[in-house]
């Protein structure tokens, strides 16, 4: 059976893994639905209001499932991982304090003017509520990837009492170079599956023959702003990501790319299967020389593999590492192609008829969150062993007074819960999109509506 420690890591990785599912559907359409409202305010079309209330009704149910999923992380701090929180928290809990009373309440408060406040506000008004929403929702974003960014790269702390963490900088902390890399990465990964799930459903209504002017306006919006999204993704921000791995985790990197000797020249691995056993890649398809280049700018540079660090410093899961970094860059590649041939035909005029594309579009709206998924587990997983990079290790951050069958008994029962919790989502998500942005015409009057 697996220890208190293996169970309290698995129960963290489920309510994690399940909690962003979330919180990435409103990051990326906190920004789209901005759009939106711009595009309404300069023509006065009240097409993109209707479009803007529709995905804000989505937003809404996406925020509130993220709020109650999000909470119970927040008590795991103190109940599985007691004494990380005891020996980190001087640090940690600057940001997480700071995206609990400052981000979560301006996107909170706004989210209901918006919703609700749209008469009163005005036309102005519930633009500026939009993007109060965007803006509460990526400094949310910020603040929690800062906290992270800090247990990948301790920056700005200093080593007290009782061999605890105390904060030696706030400004240090907010902008750990760490962070200024891994944040672009992350929203631009959560732009890209607002941007297909937006692209999906406007590809649906097309398909289906319903609702079709907002559906091309839901392609053309997902499309043009994924195209960007995905490109940045690769480039600047996922190369500069992985050259910061390279300086700072380069046992990390190993493990990425299944490198298990030093090597001149080290090749890109496309494909393979790592044997940890017997520390070599199986079948590997690669590109020779690429990794160097990549890493250091040099196609001879010398990469090091894992042999020149001690074994008690690998990542614990090295395949799970290697394939969810391969998942990640292969999903990423081929989101890329998608969203270029699919920009490609709209320019050309072609897309809307184009059915194949447009069912293309519509099936891909599952792997942006996987790829996400699996690009958080390369970072949190390649971590390992070490909670804060280089100075506490996991097996000294846990509770050790909760016993394995107590972390089994509440893992269950959220799993339970959860279930519960993601068929309701499911079903409010369905009613919305059979409703269509079209209900909203029989809605109340908004006031450029009235005016008109």
């Amino acid at each position: 059976m697996p220890d208190a420690l293996t169970v309290d890591r698995l129960h963290f990785a489920f309510t994690v893994t399940f909690h962003y599912i979330f919180p990435q559907v409103t990051m990326g359409l906190a920004l789209l639905i901005l759009i939106l409202k711009t595009a309404a305010l300069r023509t006065g079309n009240e097409h993109y209001n209707r479009s803007a209330r529709f995905w804000a009704k989505i937003f809404g149910i996406n925020f509130a499932v993220g709020v109650v999923t999000g909470i119970p992380m927040e008590f795991q701090f103190g109940t599985n991982w007691s004494a990380f929180s005891q020996i980190a928290g001087g640090v940690i809990g600057q940001t997480l304090a700071m995206e609990g009373v400052f981000s979560f309440f301006l996107e909170s408060s706004f989210l209901g003017l918006f919703l609700f406040g749209e008469k009163r506000l005005g036309r102005i008004g519930h633009w500026f509520a939009a993007l109060m929403i965007f803006i509460g929702s990526w400094l949310s974003g910020y603040f929690i990837v800062a906290t992270d960014a800090w247990m990948q790269h301790p920056v700005a702390y200093y080593i007290g009492a009782n061999s605890m963490f105390g904060l030696r900088s706030f400004w240090g902390l907010i902008f750990n170079p760490w962070t200024l890399w891994q944040y672009p990465h992350t929203m631009l990964g959560a732009v890209q599956t607002g941007c297909f799930v937006i692209a999906a459903i406007g590809a649906f209504y097309i398909l289906s023959d319903r609702h079709a002017d907002y559906g091309r306006t839901f392609v053309r919006l997902g499309v043009i702003v994924g195209v960007i999204a995905s490109i940045l993704q690769l480039y600047p921000t996922g190369d500069s990501q992985g050259v910061m791995i390279a300086r700072y985790q380069p046992v990390t990197l190993a493990a990425m790319e299944g490198l298990f000797h030093s090597r001149r020249g080290a090749p890109l691995a496309i494909l393979g299967q790592p044997d940890v056993p017997d520390q070599r890649l199986d079948n590997p398809l690669i590109i020779p020389r690429a990794l160097s280049f990549l890493t250091y700018r040099a196609w001879s540079a010398e990469v090091k593999g894992l042999d020149q660090f001690p074994p008690d410093t690998w990542p614990d899961q090295i395949e799970l590492v290697y394939f969810s970094y391969h998942i990640m860059v292969g999903l990423g590649t081929i989101f890329i192609a998608i969203f270029v041939v699919a920009a490609f035909l709209l320019w050309r005029g072609k897309l809307f008829a184009q059915r194949l594309m447009l069912w293309i579009l519509m099936l891909a709206l599952p792997f942006p969150f996987i790829a996400n998924t699996a690009g958080w587990f390369t970072a949190e997983v390649g971590r390992q062993p070490w909670l804060v990079y280089g100075l506490l290790r996991t097996s000294s951050g846990y509770s050790p007074l909760v016993s394995a069958g107590n972390a089994w008994f509440t893992l269950i029962g959220f799993m339970g819960m959860y279930l519960v919790l993601g068929v309701l989502y499911l079903f409010l998500i369905y009613r919305e999109i059979e409703r269509g942005p079209e209900a909203e015409a029989f809605s109340s009057a908004s006031p450029s509506a009235a005016s008109s």
